[in-house]
């Protein structure tokens, strides 16, 4: 059954979705950070949500198919960005100004 790491049909999935966008994101952070800050982090790990969702997951034509697809790359993103920073640091605690 899971003879390849990735596979087309996983990229299908909610958890093979978030799984390639905390990858990618985690591994080009870093560039994004330089370049424009943290709080862009969230903004490019969307994006890459919605262009894996377009590409992968798309349930259907038309505007439906748009809003469906926008509401699933929120959901990977919000899951993946949680995700990595549970597994990162979960004792890490914001500091108040």
């Amino acid at each position: 059954m899971f003879n390849d790491f990735m596979s087309v049909d996983i990229l299908r999935t909610f958890v093979g979705l978030t799984t390639a966008v905390t990858v990618i994101v985690q591994f080009t952070k870093s560039i994004v950070k330089k370049r424009f800050g943290d709080s862009v982090v969230r903004l490019y790990a969307f994006v890459v949500a919605l262009i894996l969702t377009f590409i992968f997951a798309r349930s259907s034509n038309g505007i439906q198919g748009i809003i469906v697809s926008i509401i699933n790359a929120l959901m990977i993103t919000a899951a993946s960005m949680g995700g990595y920073e549970v597994l990162s640091d979960p004792m890490a605690q914001k500091i108040r100004r």
